[in-house]
């Protein structure tokens, strides 16, 4: 960048010491002054300041964590490409041995971006260029997050999707950035992915048990208007459910390890989900018109339930469409245990107006449960293949 092209040996060195992985600076002087950003005529070169890169002894984790995860790493600097490409092929980037230099990138913008999404590895790049490829690279679909320090990224930090600073950068850096890395280290970022890609995922894990509850109330609500049946639940019942079957599930489910990659479609894959998932919810008849009931309070006689509560909703909803997991099994059995402890305390089972059906009742509710298992099965197993046909 300094050098005339008349040092061709010293150009020769330079060259080879960069593609050992060295930053090479040239002292050089000329007997007439500068002239703005114009070098002066007959520059001599007098002396090589190398600096030697020590890389992080967790970025090659990093990189291999990011690739299995499908994250695309880019490489821009505005140091030589052959240094850019020796330390990134030791830090075991991808494709790091075939380094663009920058000063020969296209200008149109469908070209660039063919160009960046292509290539893992750019060097001599302007703080222009660095915006440039954000923007090429957010025009072809790509969600961008941009990483950097210095006061020539604040421009690609600003246009990026996510701006990611470090702790140790310029001030301006860290104004604009959405993330700043106090510790500045690279190996933080795996977390910051893996927490993001657990909320959203947790997210659509907890609505399809939130709508499909809301689906099969306002269906069940539905046809008992419409059949002008008495409404079969107490409030008091509705908190058994909203405790044992959706509040403590959600809970743990919202705090689950998940590694799912976000997908576009959030909407229309829980109504997907919860629509038939709530209509297929075991419902309860009203014993005030086929079910006797032997009332705990005279005032209660009417009220009473039998309890034929399914939890097949934790089922479906919990593995997020894929096969139960020790942690779930876990959790799906205490919530039957405490729906079951509720009857043994006849203070408890009196105050919900709880009773066990009998005969024929609890007969017809074992085969519909069983039945309902048994369909929830083969739709999940159904979803699963399809998933694994369409791929990641």
């Amino acid at each position: 960048m300094v050098l005339p092209s008349g040092h061709q040996e010293r150009l020769a060195q330079a060259t080879e010491l960069a593609a050992s992985g060295r930053r090479i600076l040239v002292l050089a002087w000329a007997a007439e002054s500068l002239d703005g950003e114009s070098l002066p005529p007959g520059l001599r070169p007098a002396a090589f300041i190398v600096f030697a890169e020590r890389l992080r002894s967790d970025i090659t984790e990093t990189i291999e964590y990011f690739a299995a995860q499908g994250v695309a790493l880019k490489v821009i600097s505005g140091d030589s490409p052959l240094t850019v490409s020796a330390v990134a092929a030791r830090a075991g980037m991808p494709q790091a041995g075939d380094p663009v230099d920058a000063r020969d990138l296209p200008e149109d913008p469908a070209a660039l971006g063919a160009l960046v999404e292509e290539r893992s590895v750019f060097g001599r790049v302007s703080r222009h260029q660095k915006q440039a490829m954000v923007r090429a690279l957010r025009a072809r679909g790509h969600t961008v997050a941009m990483t950097g320090d210095g006061v020539n990224d604040v421009l690609a930090l600003k246009l990026a999707d996510l701006g990611i600073a470090m702790g140790s950068g310029a001030p301006a850096t860290r104004a604009v950035a959405e993330l700043v890395l106090l510790d500045g280290r690279f190996a933080t970022l795996p977390g910051v992915v893996a927490e993001g890609r657990r909320v959203t995922a947790n997210i659509e894990r907890v609505a399809n048990l939130f709508i499909t509850k809301t689906v099969w109330a306002t269906l069940l609500a539905v046809a008992v208007g419409a059949m002008l049946l008495p409404y079969p639940f107490l409030p008091r019942h509705l908190t058994i459910i909203d405790t044992l079957a959706i509040g403590v599930p959600s809970f743990f489910l919202a705090l689950a390890p998940n590694r799912r990659r976000y997908r576009p479609g959030f909407a229309g894959r829980v109504l997907r989900f919860a629509i038939p998932a709530g209509a297929s919810w075991p419902q309860r008849r009203s014993p005030r018109t086929t079910w006797p009931a032997r009332p705990a309070f005279p005032h209660a006689a009417a009220h009473r339930r039998h309890a034929g509560y399914s939890h097949s909703q934790l089922v479906r909803a919990g593995p997020a469409g894929n096969a139960l997991t020790w942690r779930r099994i876990v959790l799906l059995g205490l919530v039957v245990a405490a729906t079951v402890l509720l009857f043994p305390v006849s203070a408890v089972r009196n105050f919900y107006a709880l009773e066990l059906p009998r005969s024929e009742i609890g007969v017809t509710l074992l085969i519909a449960a069983v039945g309902a298992a048994a369909l929830i099965g083969f739709w999940l197993l159904t979803r699963r293949t399809a998933g694994a046909a369409r791929g990641p």
